[in-house]
């Protein structure tokens, strides 16, 4: 009887939904403008929720000549200030990702949101440079979001378009990074307008993005949903979702070689973007000797790229995945990180402001678009420790944040745009382990697939043991290893069904 009522579930179930969906009911299809329950609603809640925290933990820099003068900040307190920001996030994000596989990203990303919002609040009466550098430590850790978001594309979407949604749902949200170099200059500007003095609006004005964050988490609660057929908690209660071991899940994340590359290579695309929007206000107020509302529009435009750049990052990633499968994703993924490098380098050389304006701009374009081609990648790694995976390269994004502002812009050792330049040599030597990376499938950057019989399925179920392949555990990875047959490309793909 059990198994009778599961077989109707099953073949009932896609009828409930606006989109079109695979054997796993993730979307088939990414319409942008639509807010079809639970697709492209959790599309739309992720983005927003990711950006609100990127504005929250950006909200400082943009204002940093103001505050720095209120609290007498030293550039080597503003240096630290810039890496606590981003430090806290990076064991947040492998828990975050752990979180994710283990009570789902609906309960992981609201609880992260609204439990780091008081420390966005409490920045407002920040009175020395301990508890600036608090205040900014703890909001960081909500940009572990960015797991959670990555995370519930991957479960929500199906392998043609799952490049496409986590770039633009992770494009849209870094967009917070630019915009604040907007929105706070301009809080400010209105608040001193209205008369209070400015070492008082700078304070007044971390109530909006504090205000944002604490609603976009209530909103994630109270609208999300884990996966297509409902949330974790209740399809484990009716045994349509078996719990995994925390231990099991953590451990066969944290042993994927490849996890382990594409962090250190995200730690130089994503990790050098938390550095740019940390520093890139500041330098050129102080380079070029602008006003503050002009210097926090130009360093918005750096993350304003994020618009387009990531999400082309994630459209490139699937369109050249149809032709050359897994392959084609990883030689894509270099040779943007590297020429993102490439520009780096001359953004620290170029002395003319509009020179630098447009070389930002294009170096932007550059280091985004790899961070939507690298999680073009993440969802392949691992399906039963997908989280683990996306917290692990999330993490590295952050760690490549601190070491690049502790090695190159913490103090005065070096010049920004010394720093700058050398930063953009790390790109492009970080993004050389691309090469190592390898599907036994589906072949690497230089090799093909291996010689002996490798499918899918071994890739997928080699993550279960016999055990938990008896109580059919490992089902999920099963029809995840049948919709990702796409990864071989045309030919393998056309050469493979031909042979059948």
């Amino acid at each position: 009887m059990e198994v009778q009522s599961t077989n109707i579930v099953v073949e009932s179930q896609p009828l409930k939904f606006a989109l079109p969906v695979d054997s796993e009911h993730n979307a088939s299809e990414f319409r942008l403008f639509s807010m079809a329950a639970p697709h492209m609603r959790s599309f739309h809640l992720s983005w927003i929720s990711f950006f609100c925290c990127f504005v929250s933990t950006f909200a400082a820099p943009p204002l940093l000549p103001i505050i720095r003068d209120n609290l007498n900040l030293t550039a080597t307190d503003i240096g630290n200030a810039g890496i606590a920001s981003v430090t806290g996030a990076v064991f947040a994000r492998i828990a975050m990702g752990t979180a994710c596989d283990l009570f789902g990203p609906r309960m992981a990303s609201a609880s992260l949101i609204i439990l780091t919002a008081p420390a966005v609040y409490l920045t407002s009466i920040a009175s020395s440079l301990v508890s600036f550098l608090l205040v900014r430590f703890f909001t960081g850790f909500s940009l572990a979001t960015f797991v959670s978001t990555q995370f519930w594309m991957s479960s929500m979407f199906s392998a043609p378009v799952v490049g496409t949604t986590n770039g633009v749902a992770g494009g849209w949200g870094n967009l917070g990074g630019g915009a604040t170099q907007l929105i706070m200059p301009l809080v400010f500007a209105t608040i001193c307008y209205m008369g209070a003095f400015k070492f008082t609006a700078w304070r007044i004005s971390f109530f909006i993005p504090a205000l944002l964050q604490t609603l976009s988490g209530f909103a994630i609660l109270i609208f999300g949903q884990d996966l297509p057929d409902g949330n974790f908690s209740g399809l484990q209660k009716s045994g349509n979702k078996q719990k995994d071991k925390f231990y099991k899940v953590f451990y066969n994340g944290i042993t994927n070689y490849r996890g382990w590359i594409l962090a250190l290579t995200y730690g130089y695309c994503f990790g050098v973007e938390l550095t740019i929007d940390n520093i890139i206000a500041e330098y050129f107020y102080d380079r070029f000797d602008l006003k503050l509302n002009t210097a926090g529009m130009i360093a918005a435009s750096f993350g304003l790229a994020n618009v387009i750049s990531r999400p082309v990052g994630g459209i490139m990633s699937d369109a050249v995945s149809k032709r050359f499968g897994m392959r084609g994703r990883l030689w894509a993924l270099w040779v943007v990180q590297t020429l993102g490098g490439v520009f780096c380098v001359i953004l620290g050389q170029v002395g003319s402001l509009t020179l630098s304006i447009v070389v930002m701009i294009v170096f932007s374009v550059f280091v985004q678009t790899a961070c939507g081609l690298t999680f073009g990648v993440v969802p392949f790694v691992s399906r039963r420790s997908l989280g683990v995976i996306s917290g692990v390269t999330g993490g590295g994004g952050n760690v490549g944040a601190v070491l690049t502002q502790l090695i190159f812009f913490k103090g005065t050792k070096y010049t920004k745009e010394r720093g700058i330049s050398l930063m953009g040599l790390m790109i492009i030597c970080c993004s050389l382990p691309i090469m190592l990376i390898y599907f036994p499938q589906w072949g690497g950057m230089f090799c093909g697939p291996s010689k002996m019989v490798a499918t899918e399925e071994d890739y997928y179920l080699s993550e279960w043991d016999s055990d938990e392949k008896e109580k059919g555990l490992h089902q999920a990875s099963l029809k995840f290893a049948d919709n990702s047959r796409s990864e071989r490309g045309i030919t393998k793909l056309n050469s493979a069904t031909n042979a059948t």
